[in-house]
């Protein structure tokens, strides 16, 4: 799977390609296909902590942006990698962006692996969580037309990583288990925009390796 996600982060814009993982069996597998790969230490309570170590060690300057792309998500177009560094760039005020998508199911709107996020009018994010958000009070219909599920992927300038790796974990992040609370928690700006093109789905359960497999094996 860390190989699939090489290969789609290499067909991508970006100037660099680093594998950040405390996980020798991981540096391993991301070796073996010639990736540049940073140890971090096993400390780090989410991804963002991993980056923001990588960042500090490069010595990237503080307007740079870093797209986060996990090791969990084999099917993720590379168009979207590409957006999701544009919007950040697009917006100076943002410090962070990441993408969503319609969601098509009541299923999917009950399932907690699956985050679901509001905005404002401006696009900004207003609360990611893992319950059925927004909830409709009147027609449970009206919620499913609402809702859109938040992908797996963000931009983030050099010096949010900063801000946030010097921030302890805050109270609904740890309830929630989603790191991007805390962003919103200290008042940052996640700009957010509707993926321009499908993603496939990620990886949260052995069940669903299988069918990842099946569709990389079809060619998707």
């Amino acid at each position: 799977m860390i190989q699939w996600v090489i290969e789609r982060a290499r067909r991508a814009s970006a100037r660099e390609i680093i594998v950040a993982t405390d996980d020798e069996r991981i540096a391993q597998a991301a070796r073996v296909v010639g990736a540049d790969v940073q140890m971090t230490a096993a400390t780090h309570t989410s991804g963002t902590d991993r980056i923001a170590e990588v960042a500090r060690r490069r010595g990237w300057g503080e307007a740079d942006i870093v797209v986060n792309l996990q090791g969990d998500e084999p099917l993720m177009p590379p168009s979207l990698l590409d957006q999701v560094a544009a919007l950040l760039a697009a917006h100076s005020s943002a410090q962070i962006a990441t993408l969503a998508v319609p969601l098509r199911s009541e299923a999917a709107l009950a399932d907690p692996n699956v985050v679901k996020v509001v905005t404002d009018l401006q696009q900004r994010a207003l609360y990611f969580s893992r319950a059925p958000i927004p909830y409709a009070r009147e027609r449970a219909a009206d919620a499913l037309k609402a809702a859109c599920r938040h992908l797996g992927l963000y931009a983030y300038r050099v010096q949010a990583l900063r801000q946030l790796s010097v921030t302890p974990p805050s109270a609904l992040e740890q309830l929630e288990c989603l790191e991007q609370l805390r962003a919103l928690e200290h008042g940052m700006d996640i700009r957010v925009a509707r993926a321009q093109e499908a993603p496939g789905g990620d990886v949260n359960t052995q069940a669903d390796v299988a069918e990842v497999e099946a569709l990389l094996l079809a060619g998707r």
